[in-house]
């Protein structure tokens, strides 16, 4: 089995307002998990999945702002595959989720 360290952070411009009033949550072939801004570990089973980056102001429940993806395979032989997903600096912007 690996896993992903996923770095989480939003644009320096406007990481005072993101830490304050929003959370960030990923998805990995349709399995949302609660994130943090910052990074985070998550293991994975070999094989091609699909990761979404995405936001939420405190006490939303289901709405995804700024959604970013990307696919990746692993085959497992890796320990830690990294990914970056940063938030864009204007409002409405998506992530860019890097894999590798």
């Amino acid at each position: 089995m690996a896993r992903l360290s996923v770095l989480i952070r939003p644009s320096r411009m406007a990481q005072p307002f993101h830490l304050l009033f929003t959370r960030p949550f990923v998805d990995i072939d349709g399995v949302e998990i609660p994130a943090q801004w910052g990074t985070m570990e998550i293991p994975i089973i070999a094989g091609s999945h699909e990761i979404s980056v995405y936001f939420r102001y405190r006490g939303q429940k289901s709405a995804r702002l700024g959604s970013g993806r990307a696919e990746f395979t692993t085959d497992g032989s890796s320990d830690v595959l990294p990914v970056s997903a940063v938030l864009g600096t204007r409002n409405g912007s998506p992530f860019r989720v890097q894999v590798g």
